[in-house]
């Protein structure tokens, strides 16, 4: 599986369950979220505008998807909401590894580029590195529409957070379709 086909198998609204334990705080908190992924072509004009603010020529871009999520935690009663886009630029010798661009972070509401690479079992791994902290995320399809989610975030001066997250694909879709024949071939 190369990162485009993950990005594909990845489309649709997702239910996600997230429980994050807050290491330095020896706390942990549950949170709940709707996701939506739209996959963007690479010749998208968001892509296009997202490669253009990080200098790297658009034709490079392999895909893109708009992630749109609005949910709840635990410990406040504020909605999480939001939407980003982003943009996959694989390396021109190993297109397993590459650039990840957001239009905006995960941990840091600011535009941010990391790394990704896709491993031989198919997991996405993805490294992000922010201003005041550094992430590591690994996503995978359990079947093709439960997709699981591990993350470690630690901030500089050592304030940590890891947390796991199980995605549950509400619906059928083109992509869950996808999903599901290229596991029956897998097996066949």
């Amino acid at each position: 599986m190369n990162v485009k086909e993950f990005f594909e198998l990845s489309a649709g609204k997702w239910f996600s369950h997230r429980t994050s334990h807050h290491l330095a705080f020896k706390q942990s908190e549950d949170g709940k979220s709707d996701i939506v992924i739209e996959i963007l072509a690479a010749d998208h004009p968001e892509v296009i505008k997202l490669c253009q603010q990080y200098e790297i020529e658009p034709d490079t871009a392999s895909c893109g998807a708009r992630v749109t999520w609005n949910g709840t935690m635990e410990w406040d009663e504020e909605k999480h909401e939001g939407s980003t886009v982003l943009a996959t630029v694989p390396n021109a010798d190993n297109p397993d590894e590459g650039k990840l661009l957001r239009e905006m972070g995960y941990a840091e509401k600011a535009p941010v580029a990391g790394s990704y690479k896709i491993g031989d079992d198919g997991a996405l791994t993805l490294i992000t590195e922010y201003e005041t902290m550094w992430s590591e995320e690994r996503l995978w399809f359990a079947s093709p529409n439960l997709r699981m989610r591990v993350s470690v975030l630690k901030r500089f001066g050592g304030f940590s957070m890891a947390s796991f997250t199980s995605e549950i694909r509400m619906g059928s879709t083109d992509a869950s379709r996808m999903a599901t024949e290229a596991a029956n071939t897998a097996t066949s």
